[in-house]
C-alpha cells in the first residue's frame, strides 16, 4: 500500500455527530477495522487534520511512539482484550 493512501483511506468513515468538539465519541464495534491488517480495531487516534486512523492491539503497539507525538486524542480500548479468569 502506497503512504498516501494507507494515511487517507478512512478519512469519510464516521459521520460528523460521533467527532464531538474534536473529541473521539462512541466505542469501538466488530466493524470498525485496523486501518492497517483488517484486524478488529481496539484503538481510535485523532489527528489534528480531522483525520481518523483505527488500529488493532499490535499495530498499535507497533505505532505507539509516533501516534503520540502527532495525535489530538488517542482512545485505547485494548483493555477489552484482557481475558477475566473465571
Amino acid at each position: 500500500m502506497s503512504g498516501s493512501r494507507f494515511w487517507a483511506k478512512n478519512q469519510d468513515r464516521r459521520p460528523e455527530s460521533e467527532n464531538v468538539d474534536g473529541f473521539l465519541a462512541g466505542t469501538l464495534t466488530a466493524t470498525d477495522r485496523c486501518d492497517r491488517c483488517g484486524a478488529q480495531a481496539y484503538v481510535r487516534v485523532l489527528l489534528a487534520s480531522g483525520l481518523e486512523l483505527l488500529f488493532c492491539g499490535h499495530h498499535n503497539r507497533q505505532y505507539a511512539n509516533a501516534l503520540t507525538k502527532i495525535a489530538v486524542e488517542i482512545r485505547d480500548e485494548t483493555h477489552r482484550l484482557a481475558r477475566v479468569a473465571a
